[in-house]
């Protein structure tokens, strides 16, 4: 029994994880939170809520950002973080298939890894995943879609354009997925008309979910269908998430569309320019996924590695990253309009009224 907990012992030690008297806050230990990209509102709030949150926690916090999107440089940052000593790494990834080989050195120093929002694929060395409910995501756009154009009992048909993300984000298949599961039958019986002809997932993405590719291929359909408020009729856009929801109103205000026969567009994230959109009426509504809930889920799990405690997850069984089944810990999204936005973002404190001010 003696050598049994000698090598128990031996074993804390050798992760330096579980912190004296088991509190989370001794030795400043350093966690390594790495984010892709400072060009989209929504990472620049998820890196600083994580921070700020582990910080009060009582951690050191090494914060990076990985450019704008650059694969390499998320590799040389996590790689850094490895080398220089934080003990759980926390990593929202640009490609999930792309860090494969950096965290081989993570799982050999014996560091778990937190996949924030993104789940990072093939790599066993993924500890835990913490996101929201990809899948319901898209199935609450779905759902908004199909009662406001009244899909179960209108004769339709219904003219409406699909537009999802990143090939490389795991998560962009979710949202597409879940909306596909609400709107495809509609699309079978011919109640929805995509006359455009793109409605797979290959052919909706956006690479680096950019707000100008979005505009661009969205222009190009607008020309080819001959839509416009003297052309064809445009019901509905089914947008994954707002920077390209803010690309398709872009090339929509360029076609000559305005509040007054602007067609439904989803989105995601209630970043600032897509809620002023929506109160001049340039966008129907969008999936507020609030960061500092997400946040907080993580610091509540790096809490729980470092204590050696069980960590919280809500979902053993459905994501796969080709290495098996990453115990998840999923938050729950909501949508906000017109009529809840001032609940959701103004009272809560997410925004300001000056944050979200249409001149």
């Amino acid at each position: 029994m003696k050598k049994i907990v000698m090598i128990a012992v031996a074993l804390v030690l050798a992760t330096g994880l579980v912190f004296a008297g088991g509190k989370a806050d001794a030795g400043k230990a350093k966690i390594g939170v790495s984010m892709p990209t400072q060009s989209l509102q929504r990472w620049n709030q998820d890196g600083a809520n994580m921070k700020a949150k582990l910080e009060a926690a009582g951690y050191a916090v090494d914060l990076q950002y990985a450019g704008d999107n650059d694969i390499p440089t998320q590799v040389a940052q996590i790689e850094n973080m490895i080398v220089g000593g934080c003990k759980v790494l926390v990593i929202a990834a640009i490609d999930g298939s792309s860090l494969t080989e950096v965290l081989k050195d993570a799982k050999a120093n014996n560091i778990p890894v937190i996949a924030y929002d993104r789940l990072i694929m093939n790599s066993d060395a993924v500890s835990y995943y913490a996101s929201f409910d990809n899948f319901k995501v898209g199935v609450i756009q779905g759902e908004y879609l199909r009662d406001k154009l009244n899909l179960k009992s209108a004769a339709g048909p219904f003219n409406m354009e699909l537009i999802t993300g990143d090939p490389g984000d795991n998560n962009a298949g979710f949202f597409f997925n879940g909306a596909l599961s609400i709107l495809k039958p509609y699309i079978d019986s011919g109640k929805i008309k995509i006359l455009s002809g793109q409605k797979t997932f290959a052919q909706c993405a956006t690479p680096s979910w950019s707000t100008e590719e979005a505009q661009k291929r969205f222009e190009n359909i607008i020309t080819s269908v001959g839509y416009g408020p003297k052309g064809v009729k445009l019901d509905a856009v089914m947008a994954s998430n707002d920077s390209t929801a803010q690309g398709v109103t872009n090339a929509l205000v360029g076609a000559g569309y305005t509040k007054a026969n602007f067609p439904l567009l989803t989105g995601q994230d209630c970043d600032k320019a897509s809620v002023k959109n929506m109160l001049l009426g340039l966008q129907s509504m969008s999936i507020f996924k609030d960061t500092r809930t997400l946040a907080a889920q993580v610091v509540e799990m790096v809490n729980a590695i470092a204590k050696g405690d069980t960590v919280p997850v809500n979902d053993k069984k459905t994501y796969d990253n080709g290495t098996g089944i990453i115990p998840s810990f999923l938050c729950d999204p909501i949508f906000a309009t017109l009529d809840n936005y001032k609940e959701l973002l103004i009272d809560s404190g997410y925004y300001t009224e000056a944050d979200i001010a249409v001149k």
